[in-house]
């Protein structure tokens, strides 16, 4: 049975990706900080490991010794909304720790791993943010456009082993990432009238990416909702 790893599982688009791959026969672990969430995904049949990935070391023990054919890189935050003179020195570290270190810290203990076998699929979960600017998502459009820039790189650098990396660039997608960072009134606005993705959306597009043949690699896809241009700009044009 191929074996999945998730981030950011317990909740949004990471639990529906979860979900999904458990679904289609992977054995999945997910990876997430809420004990409740990750019981009812284990009620499931899906493995739980409690763990803040922005602790590395901590990262790096929770999974030694999982060997995934597949890994979704999906844990992510966004720091408060504000001018980038405004934001808080220790909310622009956390995510930094988070969007970025914590990637690239997974990363680098799973994909030798994959390399060394020569088969395996990295997801990455970008963002809109990481391929155009945003007045005060200064901080969140810099740790995206890290993310879809180390996708692309080790997509190249993976490749030759048969190893297949895919950037998955979300537009308007009805999650839990504003919470907390705009009003709940905002957020209703955000995401009135079913004009959003939704996270099953983005499940179902990791499926159908995986189910390709192994010589077709989906180097970036962007899932935007309708009303949305293009993930660079247009109407409604900014989520993810």
């Amino acid at each position: 049975m191929a074996l999945a790893l998730v981030t950011g599982a317990t909740g949004g688009i990471g639990r529906a990706v979860a979900v999904a791959l458990y679904g289609v026969g992977y054995e999945v672990v997910a990876i997430g900080w809420r004990a409740e969430a990750l019981a009812e995904l284990e009620a499931q049949g899906i493995r739980g490991i409690a763990v803040d990935v922005a602790d590395r070391a901590a990262l790096r023990e929770a999974v030694a010794g999982i060997e995934p054919d597949v890994l979704v890189n999906n844990a992510g935050g966004m720091p408060p909304l504000a001018n980038f003179c405004d934001t808080a020195e220790d909310e622009i570290e956390r995510a930094i720790a988070v969007d970025v270190g914590a990637v690239l810290a997974l990363t680098r203990a799973v994909a030798p791993g994959m390399r060394a076998r020569g088969r395996g699929h990295v997801f990455f979960t970008g963002s809109t943010a990481g391929h155009a600017a945003f007045p005060n998502y200064a901080v969140y459009c810099a740790t995206k456009a890290a993310v879809g820039g180390f996708a692309q790189a080790l997509r190249l650098d993976l490749a030759p082993s048969g190893v297949r990396v895919t950037e998955i660039v979300a537009g308007r997608v009805e999650t839990g990432l504003y919470r907390g960072v705009v009003s709940e009134t905002a957020r209703a606005a955000m995401y009135a009238g079913g004009s959003a993705v939704q996270p099953e959306d983005v499940a179902a597009m990791v499926l159908a990416v995986l189910a390709l043949p192994p010589a077709v690699d989906v180097a970036r896809f962007d899932i935007l909702p309708t009303q949305q241009a293009t993930a660079t700009g247009g109407p409604g044009k900014k989520d993810g």
